[in-house]
């Protein structure tokens, strides 16, 4: 076997390597691109049970607290704007503010004890209360899936492969405002 022989069986033996390299990073991208699509069709699914929850919350209340007509405008205001918001970061907007509208419901409601004792109505703070929990937990999946993959599409050499196939960064679900981070406070 001549010198040149050798060099091509190393230099298509490291060729055969990078090519398999290549489509292995490629694929655990792909992979965890698909996990972080998936966390947030989580989070979408118990959003929409808070956003379905809210407007039986809302006519409860209203029968007892009939002369509360603003705050009850505002809390479907802020439903109707979670509901049509797009994108991650829109979504985080909506939902603190959507958040900050409940709290308030629920305050409203302290000052009305027959609603307090409703079993509607405690039913469905029940309900509300344990869909907060579920977002919660889905935030948090989401959030580390979109740090894996993006730690993945930003470390060399899978950056490399990263560039070439398009794999972009993802936004993760964050709270801007202190404000938004606190959770609707449910009280029996």
């Amino acid at each position: 076997m001549g010198p040149l022989l050798v060099v091509l069986i190393v230099v298509g033996g490291l060729f055969v390597l990078a090519v398999l390299w290549f489509m292995a990073t490629y694929n655990s991208l792909v992979a965890m691109r698909n996990q972080a699509k998936n966390a947030w069709a989580q989070i979408d699914v118990q959003l929409k049970r808070r956003h379905d929850l809210i407007p039986n919350i809302v006519e409860t209340v209203k029968g007892y607290a009939k002369h509360e007509r603003e705050t009850l405008d505002a809390v479907i205001k802020a439903r109707n704007a979670a509901v049509s918001a797009n994108g991650v970061g829109a979504q985080a907007k909506a939902e603190g503010e959507l958040s900050g509208v409940l709290s308030k419901l629920f305050a409203l409601a302290e000052a009305y004890p027959d609603l307090k004792a409703n079993q509607n109505y405690l039913a469905l703070q029940e309900e509300l209360s344990s869909t907060e929990n579920k977002i919660s937990f889905s935030r948090q999946a989401y959030n580390d899936a979109v740090m894996f993959y993006n730690t993945r599409t930003q470390v060399i050499p899978a950056n490399i492969v990263a560039g070439i196939g398009g794999f972009t960064g993802m936004e993760l679900f964050e709270l801007k405002d202190d404000a938004q981070r606190a959770a609707p406070q449910v009280k029996f």
